[in-house]
């Protein structure tokens, strides 16, 4: 079922409803209706056009990143623990080492606010990724990250299972009821946090967000280069689609 609901989502991204469109053009066309195929097509350049530009992405990813703050450490509240919710790694077999992408920014927030006092434990959170061609799960990728960092391993716990934002709360809560942890600090992405906020809400327990990963810059420089379309503008916004379908799943699902 993951898988399948995965892979189906690519179809209400951006870049899947562009090839959407793009087929419907083209079946148009084989079916003798070339105006309106080319019409659709037409549609689909500038609708992937519009999701691609910085400009576009930047608005989107600031919609959900504006509804937090970026707390220097010496601003969050202390808890019982930090939770850093996972998403960063990936690994190759030639490599033994976790590669981390760009969400690894959890996992460096995580350490400070550790190092920092705000907690005396790590709560790391991520299972196995069917993708991975080893064994290593996300939780463990992150255990050895922080470890290289300096973090004793005695400060961490470890959520092998979970694999999307609601298996958090799924296999979090036992952990948490055995180790006696009430007051989380919960870390992750600045346009993740919405949604996993009320989901450790809605399943009743005390957090406190500490957003990082804020990606929008706050005066941006305006260039013609912010309306031309790009990889990283495309993937930006993405991400934001992402967080909306996640929410309005969860939504549905009755998890909020």
């Amino acid at each position: 079922m993951y898988d399948l609901i995965k892979t189906l989502s690519l179809f209400a991204y951006p870049l899947g409803g562009f090839f959407l469109l793009a087929a419907l053009a083209v079946g148009l066309r084989l079916f003798g209706r070339p105006r309106i195929a080319i019409a659709i097509a037409a549609f689909a350049v500038a609708w992937l056009w519009v999701w691609s530009m910085p400009a576009t992405s930047e608005r989107l990813r600031a919609g959900l990143e504006s509804q937090y703050d970026y707390l220097a450490v010496e601003q969050v509240p202390e808890g019982d623990a930090i939770v850093v919710l996972g998403g960063a790694f990936s690994r190759d077999a030639a490599w033994p080492y976790p590669s981390a992408g760009g969400s690894v920014d959890r996992y460096w927030h995580g350490a400070r606010l550790y190092r920092a006092g705000r907690a005396p434990k790590i709560i790391l959170s991520g299972g196995r990724h069917p993708d991975r061609p080893d064994d290593l799960s996300e939780a463990e990728a992150g255990a050895q990250f922080l470890g290289d960092m300096g973090v004793p391993g005695e400060a961490l716990l470890l959520d092998n299972r979970s694999r999307t934002t609601h298996d958090h709360i799924r296999y979090l809560k036992p952990l948490l009821a055995e180790a006696g942890i009430d007051r989380l600090l919960l870390v992750t992405s600045a346009t993740h946090m919405r949604r996993a906020e009320a989901v450790f809400h809605y399943a009743g327990l005390e957090v406190t967000p500490v957003a990082t990963a804020f990606s929008v810059p706050s005066d941006p420089v305006i260039t013609l280069r912010r309306y031309l379309p790009s990889v990283g503008g495309l993937s930006g916004s993405t991400r934001v689609v992402h967080e909306w379908l996640g929410y309005a799943f969860y939504r549905v699902r009755g998890w909020l």
